[in-house]
């Protein structure tokens, strides 16, 4: 894929879709690891993508947006997007949950960053948040 765009178009085409078996490989994962090629240069033209699929019923493709696309957002642009992260989390539970599933990498790690993100995971571990 040359654009981030072309991307994007990608796999919304494939999504939802259903999880592939255990022994393939997920041509939804494919695609949103192309997605995730893009995110420190387009992180604002991901962000909607991955706001309405990580809200998703399908748990799969939750971990997969949550993996490929969210951690690694913060991890570059967390300044932009944790304030967002924030509200998404606090007004669905999916979110929250797709949330969880990050890692704390890069920006992410820094102490005052590390903090902020903790606060939210642990709000959402005590079913703090509006569901």
């Amino acid at each position: 894929m040359d654009t981030v765009q072309e991307a994007l178009a990608a796999a919304e085409r494939l999504l939802p879709g259903n999880a592939a078996p255990r022994d393939a490989k997920d041509p939804r994962w494919q695609a949103i690891i192309q997605v995730g090629n893009f995110v420190i240069e387009e992180p604002e033209a991901i962000w909607p993508f991955v706001l309405k699929w990580g809200s998703h019923e399908d748990e799969d493709l939750r971990t997969t947006v949550s993996t490929c696309l969210l951690e690694h957002l913060l991890e570059y642009h967390f300044d932009l997007l944790f304030p967002r992260v924030e509200a998404a989390a606090r007004l669905d539970s999916r979110f929250a949950n797709m949330f969880k599933q990050c890692w704390k990498m890069g920006e992410a790690k820094e102490p005052t960053r590390a903090a902020r993100f903790d606060l939210l995971f642990n709000e959402s571990e005590k079913d703090s948040l509006i569901s």
